[in-house]
Formats: C-alpha cells, structure tokens, sequence
C-alpha cells in the first residue's frame, strides 16, 4: 500500500460521487466538471462545498480560489480533427504560484492518489485560472 494512500482519504460517499460523475459524464454532450478539495483537518480529499457541476471551463475560473490549489475532473466532449468524438476524462491540477508551502506539499502528496481513484486518462497542471482557456487545445480539439 502507498504512503500517500494511508495519509489521505476518500469518505465512501466521495468515492461514490467520483463513480457517479465518471459513468455518468462519459456520454454526455456538453462539458462538466467538479472541484475537488483537500479538508486539512482531516485529511479528507472532498467534493468542494458547493457541490456543483460546472458546465464550462469559464464558470469553472470564476470559482477557483487565488490562493489554495484545488483538483477538477473534466469531461470534456468534443470533435478531433479525424472528425471522431470523443470525451476525455482528466484530472487538472490547479496550483496557483501565490499559495503557500503547505499547500503546495498537501495537494502534491495526493495527486496520485486523486488521479487513481477518479480513473482519469490524463493529469493536467495549471497555475491561473486564465490557463483554463488552453485546455480544449492540450486534449485536442478540432
């Protein structure tokens, strides 16, 4: 058993929810996403407060924090340039260059963790909220 896996935690209803968000988005026509937070009392990796599905990339940075990195899965749908569609399921890691040390260490340490729990395909790392704009490009979009 990993380390990373004895130091932080999943409730089984937020693994639950990462089931539910990732059968039910794989299908889907529109964009969705959810944020994901580390509770550092607990080590709890958490469904964000608000528990809302985001159905594009700008509502998305509306809601980041400047300060504290966070994770979100993406489902992204869209048309590669074969003219296929497709709908990558990704983990993007938000870490703002404003937040502090500990932060930084805490969401570090639990990326592989988030990343084989939620079953994504691929990791992404941004650093603003504005990099936001760039990920329909990085999974290949038409």
């Amino acid at each position: 058993m990993a380390s990373e896996s004895r130091l932080y935690v999943f409730s089984q209803e937020s693994k639950d929810q990462l089931r539910k968000f990732r059968l039910g988005t794989s299908r889907a026509s529109t964009p969705n996403a959810v944020i994901y937070m580390i509770d550092k009392t607990i080590l709890e990796i958490k469904q964000d407060d608000d528990k809302t599905t985001y159905k594009s990339l700008e509502e998305i940075g509306d809601d980041l924090p400047d300060h504290s990195p966070r994770f979100i899965l993406l489902s992204y749908p869209m048309t590669l340039p074969s003219g296929r569609m497709t709908a990558p399921y990704v983990l993007i890691y938000y870490l703002p260059v404003t937040c502090n040390a500990e932060l930084r260490m805490l969401y570090a340490g639990a990326k592989e963790l988030m990343r084989n729990t939620a079953e994504v395909g691929k990791v992404l790392e941004i650093d603003s909220a504005d990099d936001l704009e760039e990920i329909p490009e990085k999974l290949g979009a038409a």
